[in-house]
């Protein structure tokens, strides 16, 4: 049986990842600020949360957020605020850095394994085209940056992991729903199972790479 970690459980795509998992048999563990107290931005809070765990073959950071505090994405760099900028990553950087530092003692070493942290094409420097969500993008192009070093550290320790970016689309949630506008979207649950579906094709020739919800890797 899969032991499973859900960083992030009570959001819409976190929940239906948390579900999707149990629902073939998985044991879930579960996450949330909401619910538990864990906050992925504080150091202190992480720690607490995630002392004395370990030995998963998945596990997922599913936190984040496009619009903190009220602020919405800039149109234009001409919009930048810079204590929403921190905020951006603070919550979509940091946050699941420090996830990461503790990776090396949360996921098995005897057997494959999948992090996952769930991150978004529009922090893909190679495929920006059109510009604007400046905070927004660059905190996801900085944790796609931290995934990446962080597998290269983690090789080292675990042969048979693989730690990856995932771009799980558009997803129909209170995340999305005032920016989804005439872009395609699916429901969590299905974007959880497409998800899941590209976790149990990784492995360690994977690792370090950034994917999107059909396993086509999006360049960075």
């Amino acid at each position: 049986m899969d032991k499973v970690l859900i960083l992030g459980a009570s959001g819409g795509i976190g929940s239906a990842l948390a579900d999707g998992f149990a629902a073939r048999g998985a044991m879930v563990d579960r996450l949330s600020r909401s619910v538990d107290g864990f906050d992925v931005t504080d150091a202190a809070s992480v720690e607490r949360h995630l002392a004395g765990r370990g030995s998963y073959d998945r596990i997922v950071v599913a936190t984040g957020a496009l619009e903190i505090d009220g602020a919405e994405p800039e149109k234009t760099i001409k919009g930048l605020d810079a204590a929403a900028m921190l905020d951006q990553f603070a919550l979509n950087a940091v946050g699941p850095a420090l996830v990461l530092s503790h990776a090396h003692r949360l996921m098995v070493r005897d057997a494959p394994s999948v992090l996952a942290v769930l991150s978004a094409r529009v922090g893909s420097i190679g495929d920006n085209r059109i510009g604007g969500w400046i905070s927004y993008r660059a905190a996801k192009a900085a944790v796609n940056q931290i995934v990446r070093t962080a597998s290269i550290e983690l090789a080292r320790t675990h042969k048979r992991a693989a730690l990856v970016a995932l771009h799980p689309g558009t997803v129909a949630t209170a995340f999305t729903q005032k920016y989804v506008g005439r872009h395609p979207s699916v429901l969590p649950a299905q974007a959880a199972a497409e998800l899941i579906a590209v976790m149990d094709g990784l492995g360690p020739e994977q690792t370090g790479k950034f994917f999107d919800y059909s396993g086509t890797e999006v360049p960075w």
